[in-house]
């Protein structure tokens, strides 16, 4: 699995307009909490469905696209988030110490 970048509202508007699922991780480069969910994310995202995009947004550098993700999904803004995007709506969001890729794949298979 590999990160997508997510810094345009280009690319916002082609998860919205995707069919099937993709995944947001809302990150903060400044915050212990955001590299500690980071790190066990990754460790466990083995388990997301193949092909499903799982996009990475630097929040302090792209401040601009985390407000959109909020207004476009009608969020509340975390950091940091994980949002999992169905067909355009987001169906499933967490933060913090409750981010786990185990519990992101549960959600796809309950959907």
């Amino acid at each position: 699995m590999n990160w997508i970048e997510l810094n345009t509202q280009a690319q916002l508007q082609q998860i919205v307009d995707a069919e099937g699922y993709s995944v947001i991780f809302k990150h903060s480069t400044r915050c212990s909490v955001s590299n500690m969910a980071k790190r066990r994310f990754e460790k466990g995202w083995e388990g997301i469905p193949e092909g499903t995009p799982v996009y990475y947004l630097d929040l302090i550098s792209y401040r601009d696209i985390s407000n959109a993700v909020a207004t476009t999904f009608s969020i509340h803004h975390e950091s940091p988030q994980l949002l999992l995007i169905r067909d355009g709506d987001c169906i499933y969001e967490t933060s913090h110490g409750e981010i786990s890729a185990e519990d992101l794949v549960e959600q796809i298979k309950l959907s």
